[in-house]
């Protein structure tokens, strides 16, 4: 496995000078300290932004105040000093998020959220296009301003593309291909930006493809489809392209691809855990018969379901449960053996999900399941103790 490095047992033991251990913990510290000076900002700008859009309560005067807001802190954060270009950020995030919220708020109360849907799609995709060619060209100065702004103008693309989509009431495929764009401008933005936790909101998206339901912001699943089966394909289908490609790529793209890998490998568990529980009768949201087809007759919709089930995949959650598990092993040993950290985290967490599931919904009253599974582990752990001692040799061989 890949380990984190102990820079104070190194220096006991003389691998590292005192000098260099320190010149190793400065750094991380640095980049510590810079992640939460970033998060501080980053809430304080929310917030204010937010506040002065409910103070002022005009969309135009909003996004007036917002765009003085940023080239007033444009021009601080590009003239000034060290000392007075984080003033400068702050203005000209606040700036740019009232800019945003306001221009978005003002085009969808002018035109509707049919018409005005699309119209801030197009605006959002065209500022959106705008702030990634400023982004390229930015400076160290300017470059977390240029960055925060593409976030900016794909959030406006996306909320135009999602309004539009709601109040059209689109579903089946129209629907799915919405979901994928949306997953695809998060994804290109976090590469653009270099940040993963943008590249890892692709994946919110990219999990609705398979639930052709129309749009109800309160009735989202967020992190699976309806579908646990299909979606489970979708996803592993994702890891592999993932795998497939991030062999041929420079290093920083090659880390967004191996995190959106991950997000995948989340979801397709969490798609295992509904199935251990629930099982999954196959396409039964996508093409099979909808309740709402039999205008409240229940006998004849339970007939219709009944004649689906005879004829689709049916998988039970006990099937579930120890393919899961099986899956989960595979996936730690193979995680271990290629130093994947991310997968091989996950998988270790998502066994103990596994594990505590299954004890209070299917071995609660069955001693003999824990006898054998105690048993079993000591094998388990022997074998894994002989792995790790075959690696340590392959390591500090010459």
């Amino acid at each position: 496995m890949a380990h984190v490095v102990q820079t104070d047992q190194l220096v006991s033991e003389g691998i590292l000078t005192a000098d260099q251990g320190a010149i190793i913990a400065s750094r991380s510290r640095r980049v510590m300290v810079s992640l939460a000076i970033n998060t501080v900002l980053s809430i304080g700008i929310i917030a204010a932004a937010a506040g002065f859009i409910a103070l002022l309560a005009d969309a135009f005067s909003v996004a007036l105040l917002g765009a003085v807001f940023l080239a007033l802190g444009a021009a601080i954060l590009t003239r000034a000093d060290a000392l007075y270009r984080m003033f400068g950020l702050a203005a000209a995030l606040i700036g740019a998020g009232m800019l945003a919220g306001g221009s978005s708020i003002e085009v969808i109360d002018t035109f509707g959220e049919d018409a005005g849907g699309l119209a801030l799609a197009a605006l959002g995709l065209a500022a959106s296009g705008s702030a990634a060619g400023l982004h390229r060209k930015a400076t160290a100065r300017t470059g977390f301003l240029s960055g925060s702004l593409l976030i900016l103008a794909v959030g406006m693309h996306l909320l135009g593309l999602y309004t539009w989509a709601a109040a059209a009431e689109i579903d089946g495929v129209p629907a799915a291909l919405v979901h994928l764009w949306a997953a695809m401008m998060l994804f290109a933005a976090g590469v653009v930006i270099d940040v993963r936790l943008v590249t890892a909101l692709a994946i919110v998206p990219f999990a609705q493809i398979l639930d052709t339901g129309t749009f109800y912001a309160f009735a989202m699943y967020a992190f699976y489809s309806p579908e646990s089966t299909l979606t489970i394909v979708q996803m592993a289908l994702a890891m592999a392209v993932c795998v497939a490609v991030a062999g041929q790529l420079a290093d920083r793209y090659r880390r967004h691809t191996h995190l959106f890998g991950i997000m995948a490998f989340v979801v397709a568990n969490l798609c295992f855990l509904v199935g251990s529980l629930w099982g999954d009768v196959v396409g039964s949201h996508l093409w099979g018969p909808g309740h709402y087809r039999y205008e409240g007759d229940y006998e004849a919709y339970t007939e219709a379901v009944r004649a689906f089930e005879a004829r689709t995949l049916v998988i039970s959650d006990h099937v579930y449960s120890i393919v899961w598990a099986v899956l989960l092993i595979a996936a730690a040993v193979w995680a271990a053996n290629t130093h994947r950290r991310g997968i091989f985290n996950a998988a270790m967490t998502f066994a103990a999900i596994h594990g505590y599931t299954q004890v209070f919904e299917t071995f609660y009253d069955e001693p003999l399941a824990y006898v054998i599974g105690g048993l079993a582990a000591i094998p388990l752990a022997w074998g894994l103790w002989r792995l790790n001692d075959r690696f340590e040799s392959l390591a500090s061989a010459p």
